[in-house]
């Protein structure tokens, strides 16, 4: 069943899509399998997250991560691939994290349920 959203959360998430870079989950499964080290970002809630995700993902809500992202020893010019339910919230939190000065950002469009049907790892 598709999520109706609001035209205002739509708008933001438009804009967002704009000055963002995105891939899908083949996408994602050719960086999991071009050698190069890359942080997965699990910007669910909590509660999604522990229902399930992708392995070796780490769970940063959107809603506190430009609060927590610099508790995570992560570098500015790190690869990482953002990833909310179905691409919307991530690519709202890619942008925010492009603004703090993170340089190799991508939100995964399809989200987690395009993890589930590429058949990537999941717990």
């Amino acid at each position: 069943m598709a999520k109706s959203h609001s035209p205002k959360f739509l708008a933001i998430v438009d804009a967002a899509r704009g000055v963002i870079s995105e891939c899908d989950a083949a996408g994602l499964r050719t960086m999991m399998d071009d050698g190069n080290p890359f942080i997965v970002l699990d910007v669910r809630e909590r509660h999604e997250f522990e229902a399930g995700h992708l392995v070796g993902s780490i769970h940063i809500g959107k809603g506190v991560l430009e609060r927590d992202i610099e508790k995570h020893e992560i570098a500015e010019d790190s690869r990482i691939v953002l990833y909310c339910g179905g691409g919307f919230r991530s690519a709202i939190a890619a942008k925010s994290l492009q603004e703090m000065g993170y340089s190799n950002v991508f939100s995964l469009w399809g989200g987690w349920r395009g993890i589930q049907s590429e058949g990537l790892p999941i717990v």
